[in-house]
């Protein structure tokens, strides 16, 4: 059965697509939201990515707000485009077909048939809407795996992961109503990097992205290395490694929440293992990874396409 994915549309978030086409799962439908850029330019990206990629699923416009309080994104980090490159840039696509994404979400979930996982990219205001207003269909979502959050600390703050910080107020809500919460977190994406030689073989795969994709891949690497780092977390692609290979990561339940208030703590995901308050567990996160094998899965998805 296929899976949908929710997207703020960022370079990381168009690795996690092309892993999951590259495997056996096909993506049923795509959902946009804020995130990485603003939603108008979160959909230029979508529209030029399925240009370029040839992808044939629908896209659907989402929520360009957090549920709560004022607007953040990632462009601070990433550019204004939300997708920093080392020269060539998606094409400009045009507008994409202004197709609601949470009517589209609701007709998924209302077509019984099979399973319903959802991947979900960015902060999870789309998924948070579907709650509120339609908790039945929410209900139908059997496995949510979110790339999200942190066990140990964030990126955005010294608290908060940026997914969880843009809409802690989304996660609180999709925590109350008891989704199946799969949460792939910054610590166990920071085991499985791209290094600057890992874009050689992307460039060399000879097809008409290669260069696309090596120069995208390059620009998103480049931000650890002018930070002195050696390497940059693939982190949107390990959530996608975790939906089409589970074998390669190890889950453990947990009670996760989030913290809604403090200028300091706001958007901090706590997470509670401890078998005392096992009847609070609430949700799952993923503990380990096959460092190897989900980077070997990510780069061979990303060379699969370079060399089309």
């Amino acid at each position: 059965m296929g899976i949908w994915i929710d997207t703020d549309m960022g370079f990381d978030d168009i690795a996690a697509i092309l892993v999951v086409n590259a495997s056996a799962v096909p993506i049923d439908g795509l959902s946009l939201v804020f995130g990485n850029a603003p939603l108008a330019q979160v959909c230029r990206n979508a529209a030029g990515a399925a240009a370029a990629f040839g992808w044939s699923f629908p896209i659907h416009i989402g929520r360009q707000h957090p549920v709560l309080g004022k607007l953040e994104t990632a462009q601070t980090i990433l550019g204004e485009t939300g997708i920093p490159t080392s020269g060539t840039t998606l094409p400009d696509a045009g507008d994409l077909h202004p197709s609601d994404a949470f009517d589209a979400l609701c007709d998924w979930l209302g077509d019984a048939a099979g399973d319903k996982r959802v991947l979900a990219l960015g902060p999870l205001t789309n998924i948070a809407a579907l709650c509120l207003a339609r908790p039945d269909l929410a209900a139908r979502i059997t496995e949510l795996v979110w790339m999200g959050g942190g066990v140990t600390a964030g990126n955005h703050t010294a608290s908060a992961e940026f997914n969880a910080f843009a809409d802690p107020e989304a996660l609180a809500i999709v925590l109350a109503h008891g989704l199946p919460l799969r949460m792939v977190d910054l610590d166990l994406c920071r085991k499985v990097t791209a290094r600057p030689d890992d874009v050689a073989p992307v460039r060399a795969a000879g097809g008409r992205n290669a260069q696309l994709l090596a120069d995208m891949l390059e620009g998103f690497i480049r931000i650890a290395t002018v930070r002195g780092r050696d390497a940059m977390a693939l982190y949107d692609p390990c959530a996608a490694v975790a939906l089409v290979a589970p074998d390669s990561i190890v889950w453990r339940d947990a009670h996760i929440e989030v913290e809604l208030h403090g200028a300091l703590t706001r958007g901090r995901t706590v997470v509670e293992t401890r078998q005392a308050h096992a009847a609070r567990f609430n949700a799952r996160y993923a503990e380990t990874v096959d460092a190897a094998a989900a980077k070997s899965i990510i780069l061979d998805a990303l060379r699969q396409e370079a060399s089309r």
